[in-house]
């Protein structure tokens, strides 16, 4: 090569590294100067229609997709059509503020105004305002974010305000009755007031329907129901002024759930195809249509008494084919009857019984239930031991009773939570595992806990729990809990047959140490 040609490629060589630093040196003097006078440069990934990247946007978290709107125009412009606006306090990262709830209130607002304003309105499937701990939110900034939200297409509306609104705030019901409102497939509304008149439209895509403390009178809520067609899941809670709830004919609704209603005193519903019906509060007049399908049924009566003579008398009536049935009763003052009619279709029972009870409750007067469900296969027994006063077997162990004409040839599995050592609860437990020919496994365990009747949580036994989370338990009844185990000791262990599964569940050892001053193992 020769000199003249080499010398030719080195001025090149300088000439392109001299342009480069050019570059770099009026690009490094922009951004130190004014950093908003560097053009944003074009997003380089894939060139996906806008749709699309709208689709991929709705799959990240509302506070993602907001971070990345700045990095291009194609993602901002996908940040206004964001479909699920969920705001809570969480979201908005206010939570970890530490500042007075009225502060909190003020940025609160300030986020979502910002936010809900420089939304499109369209495009939004998912709208949820939890303003639970926000007292200080005004009305008007909430009409303002509903007319912006609620537009065509949304799915899904979800308002939960301060305590301070239920009487105050008048959910505006012309924005869900009409085209803002024919998409909607769930509505959730806590602490407001709704009042739906005649001809107001109807909710043609509602599924799911949900108010809690909501005032609406009872003609009000039959409007509201009488034109939502597609209804399939229906909650009511603490709508004190309801005295009258009427379900009208929607062929669709499943699953009904009342609690806490302290005015009603009647329910009827003519929905053909309820399956579920969950109840909690003081008992009613109660009809679930002539040919009730009912399958699965909870029921907790607060204010009766004697609310296991009330199911074994009513309920083979009320609900004929139900097959799952939870029933909890806050005392009862004299024993359960026999039945005049059965539950053909029973096969899971829950029982639990609060510890307002007469003294001498008879627990063997249980068996009525057993007699009346043919095919039950599990029976669960919860007994609130607080303040109990019993016939203790160790008083009078003679004349036990025995009742070997009642078969249980369905029965299999047995949980009795709470299990003292009561003269009729003993009676119950020998009865069944004298008299239930298909039985494979029965537990009896000394605490009543009702979140852990499936899983044996206690943290003596669980390295997953920390010490001190067992249930709180008196003196009185660890004590009794030790007088269980000596009757399970006396009246049980060697008579169980053998292909029953016995299983006894004591105290924690960690928890529990009032057992050791009395001498016992753990």
């Amino acid at each position: 090569m020769g000199t003249q040609q080499r010398e030719r490629r080195r001025r090149r060589h300088r000439h392109r590294v001299q342009s480069r630093d050019e570059s770099l040196t009026s690009t490094h003097k922009a951004k130190k100067g004014n950093p908003l006078r560097v053009k944003r440069s074009r997003y380089s990934g894939p060139n996906l229609p806008e749709d699309i990247w709208c689709h991929i946007h709705s799959l990240l978290p509302m506070r993602d997709s907001a971070r990345i709107a700045s990095v291009s125009h194609t993602f901002l412009r996908s940040w206004r059509h964001h479909p699920n606006l969920i705001f809570t306090k969480e979201t908005l990262g206010l939570k970890r503020i530490a500042c007075e709830e009225g502060d909190i209130s003020r940025a609160f607002t300030s986020e979502v105004d910002q936010i809900l304003k420089k939304h499109s309105g369209t495009g939004v499937k998912t709208l949820e305002l939890d303003i639970f701990g926000c007292r200080y939110l005004k009305s008007y900034h909430l009409n303002a974010w509903l007319q912006i939200a609620v537009t065509p297409g949304i799915e899904s509306l979800t308002l939960e305000l301060p305590l301070k609104y239920e009487e105050g705030y008048n959910f505006p019901c012309s924005l869900l009755f009409g085209a803002n409102g024919n998409s909607i497939q769930h509505l959730h509304l806590t602490h407001c007031a709704l009042h739906p008149t005649v001809g107001i439209g109807c909710l043609r895509s509602l599924t799911k329907l949900y108010l809690n403390k909501v005032h609406i009178t009872g003609e009000e809520l039959r409007y509201l129901l009488s034109n939502s067609f597609s209804l399939e899941q229906f909650e009511l809670s603490y709508c004190s002024e309801i005295i009258c709830l009427e379900i009208p004919c929607l062929e669709r609704l499943s699953c009904l759930t009342v609690s806490h209603t302290t005015r009603l005193q009647m329910i009827e519903s003519k929905a053909p195809n309820l399956s579920a019906f969950v109840f909690d509060g003081d008992l009613l007049q109660l009809s679930l249509g002539q040919s009730s399908q009912v399958k699965k049924l909870s029921m907790d009566c607060t204010n009766e008494s004697n609310f296991l003579c009330y199911a074994i008398t009513n309920l083979p009536y009320i609900v004929p084919e139900v097959e799952t049935m939870y029933l909890s009763s806050i005392g009862e003052k004299v024993n359960t009857p026999m039945a005049a009619a059965k539950f053909l279709h029973l096969k899971y029972l829950e029982v639990y019984l609060d510890a307002d009870l007469s003294i001498g409750y008879d627990y063997l007067s249980l068996v009525s239930f057993l007699d009346a469900s043919p095919v039950l296969e599990t029976f669960l027994f919860g007994v609130d031991q607080s303040d109990m006063i019993f016939d203790s077997v160790f008083a009078d162990a003679s004349h036990m009773r025995q009742m070997p004409e009642h078969k249980h040839d369905s029965l299999k599995n047995v949980t009795i939570l709470g299990f003292f050592s009561a003269k009729s609860m003993i009676e119950l437990t020998c009865h069944i595992l004298e008299n239930s020919t298909s039985l494979e496994c029965i537990t009896l365990d000394m605490v009543l806990d009702r979140d852990d009747k499936d899983h044996f949580g206690r943290c003596s036994v669980n390295p997953t729990l920390k010490i001190g989370q067992c249930p709180s338990l008196t003196d009185e009844m660890i004590l009794e809990a030790h007088n269980a185990l000596m009757a399970i000791e006396i009246y049980f262990m060697g008579k169980v047959p053998s292909a029953v599964k016995l299983d006894i569940r004591g105290l924690c050892c960690h928890c529990h140490k009032f057992h050791e001053s009395l001498g016992f193992a753990a």
